[in-house]
Formats: structure tokens, C-alpha cells, sequence
């Protein structure tokens, strides 16, 4: 994986759309239109794509890469994630602004005790989720400030609000 300081991930690749080389994107980025717009210069793995252009169709992100002519090579694309390098514009202004790379990895906390580490962000409709492993499975916690009231990436670690059945099931610690 890309360095985590240095590049950001902003797409995973979903299937061929076509025969001309365009794909599906799912896009981790609130920056689409930077982020996919043509001449745009992405990483997947070893290879460095240019955007030839992206549009959108019914609500599906299609982008098309200047190397990507044809729908074999479109399709060996499938699964592929899409990371942009960061500069110093793209660095986040607000103290409770967060990118994607620098939540994934944190331990989290309930009650200062150790709970899980998250593993991803979604970005859905109405707002992110933190998906946090955890030793009773996978949770999905909303990434709102009632929920996760600290945050210190520093240090490596995010607390989240101590709620039965947030993170662990009543059920679970009942004895």
C-alpha cells in the first residue's frame, strides 16, 4: 500500500462499463471532480494513470484513463484502488477535519479502555460511518462528534461514546 503521509485513497475500481476502456468507480473522496477530472494523475498499484475524463450515469462514477483504451484492459482494472498524491492545499484546514488514511489504523477507546481499531470510512448520503473492528465482530459507528467525541490522531487512538449496543451488544455483557 502507498505510503499513508503521502497519497491519499481516493477511488476503488468496479467493473468494465463498455468497450472502450471506461470503468466504475467508487469514489472515497468528497473531491470527485478534482480528484477525477481529466489530466488528473492517479496511482493503482504500480501503474500511473491519467484521467481522461469521468461523468456520471445514474448515480455510478464512470471515468475513463488515457492508458485504458479498450475493456480487457478495463477490466483487469476491476478491484484496482485509486490513490492521489496530497499536497499542502489538500491538507485538512479545520482541526476536525480528518482524511480517510489518517482514521484508518486508530485504536479505539470506550471509557479509556481499549474497544477495536478502524479499519475504514464510508461515506454515505447522510453522513461518514467509522467501521470498527472490534473482538465481537465488524461495527459501523456514524462519524458524528456525539458518537466520537476525541479524536487524537497523534497519538493514535479516538474515543467513542460508551452506549449499549454501539460497539458492544448488551447481550454480550450480560453474565
Amino acid at each position: 500500500m502507498p505510503g499513508a503521509a503521502e497519497l491519499a485513497l481516493v477511488g476503488v475500481v468496479g467493473r468494465a462499463h463498455g468497450l472502450k476502456g471506461e470503468v466504475t468507480v467508487r469514489p472515497t473522496t468528497d473531491f470527485v471532480e478534482t480528484r477525477f477530472a481529466a489530466g488528473a494523475t492517479l496511482t493503482a498499484g504500480p501503474r500511473t494513470l491519467r484521467v481522461a475524463g469521468h461523468r456520471w450515469q445514474s448515480g455510478t462514477l464512470l471515468v475513463t484513463f488515457d492508458q485504458v483504451t479498450d475493456r480487457s484492459s478495463a477490466e483487469a482494472l476491476r478491484g484496482a484502488e485509486l490513490w492521489a498524491t496530497l499536497d499542502g492545499a489538500d491538507l485538512p484546514v479545520d482541526e476536525d477535519e480528518f482524511h480517510d488514511h489518517d482514521l484508518i489504523g486508530l485504536t479505539v477507546r470506550v471509557g479509556g479502555i481499549e474497544a477495536g481499531r478502524i479499519t475504514g470510512v464510508q461515506h454515505l448520503p447522510g453522513q461518514d460511518v467509522l467501521v470498527i473492528a472490534t473482538p465481537a465482530g465488524e461495527r459501523l459507528v456514524p462519524f458524528v462528534a456525539a458518537l466520537v467525541p476525541t479524536i487524537d490522531v497523534a497519538s493514535g487512538w479516538v474515543e467513542v461514546a460508551d452506549l449499549p449496543g454501539l460497539l458492544v451488544d448488551p447481550d454480550e455483557t450480560a453474565g
